[in-house]
């Protein structure tokens, strides 16, 4: 019982230590530089410096919610970014699966269950700030 509040405890501590430095400083345009504009392109359209070395071009982000009858497909667009439930003929294996890259580094600084739990909020700053692409 000690060990399982312990925990919970630390994982409660982690996300309240990382919620706090996200609204100190808005982390989706910085993990989007890192990990997404060299495919996509500094504002998603797909033209990224990398995009022309790709077997099949990136997507434009900016028209998700478009293309889905004006509404933002934001689980979707989780789910992809993470990677690691993919959705069938979503990524040609090409783009990175990012939940997995996220989690074994953040295992490192926070742990196993920290590790999981820092990488998905990554994976939804990512998603919320290509929401704000959208045209």
């Amino acid at each position: 019982m000690t060990t399982t509040k312990t925990i919970a405890t630390t994982v409660t501590l982690l996300l309240a230590g990382f919620s706090a430095l996200a609204g100190e400083r808005d982390y989706g345009p910085a993990e989007y530089q890192n990990s997404c504009a060299a495919c996509h392109g500094e504002n998603g359209q797909g033209d990224g410096p990398r995009s022309a070395d790709l077997a099949a071009p990136p997507s434009d982000l900016t028209g998700l919610a478009r293309d889905n009858g004006g509404e933002y497909p934001y689980w979707k667009v989780f789910w992809v970014i993470d990677g690691r439930y993919v959705v069938p003929l979503h990524n040609d294996g090409e783009m990175p699966v990012w939940g997995e890259v996220f989690k074994e580094g953040d295992i490192e600084t926070f742990g196993p269950i920290g590790g999981e739990l820092i990488a998905r909020e990554r994976v939804h700053r990512l998603t919320e700030f290509i929401e704000t692409l959208q045209r």
